[in-house]
């Protein structure tokens, strides 16, 4: 019988994890990576942020979009993360997949799947349990997916 995936993310990490049988352990399978989500927008290249000009027409002033580049990192971590996906759900690697991870970076992730991996996607919840370790997420998974086992 092929495992279940359960994907445990955030917008700079991620973990793949795989559960043969309801009652089996969860076990690993891949981990991702992208230190730029954490990185401050001087750091991704930014011009330096404050009042500008929306308009000559206009008296007021707006300020610049600060979350642009941050967005453009996690649209780039989401897609990585749904090529190996994809990959896999097409290869037939696995029954169903579970997600977990926060808004927004749940939704940019669900964006990035292809039809296969949306076709697998069992569940998608909201909460990003990234930061427990392989007992707790045990623990936490049974919680927020009782019936799933």
């Amino acid at each position: 019988m092929k495992p279940d995936w359960f994907l445990v993310a955030n917008a700079s990490q991620a973990r793949l994890l795989s559960r043969e049988a309801p009652d089996a352990p969860l076990v690993p399978v891949a981990q991702f990576e992208h230190p730029q989500s954490r990185l401050s927008d001087t750091e991704l290249g930014d011009a330096p942020h404050g009042r500008t000009k929306s308009d000559q027409r206009s008296r007021g002033t707006s300020f610049a979009p600060r979350t642009e580049l941050h967005r453009k990192e996690r649209e780039h971590f989401a897609r990585e993360i749904a090529d190996y996906l994809d990959e896999g759900v097409q290869a037939g690697k696995c029954r169903s997949l579970t997600v977990f991870a926060a808004s927004p970076f749940l939704g940019e992730l669900k964006a990035e799947f292809g039809d296969a991996t949306l076709g697998a996607l069992k569940h998608a919840v909201d909460l990003d349990l990234t930061h427990f370790g392989l007992s707790e997420l045990e623990h936490r998974i049974a919680q927020a997916l009782p019936h799933a086992g």
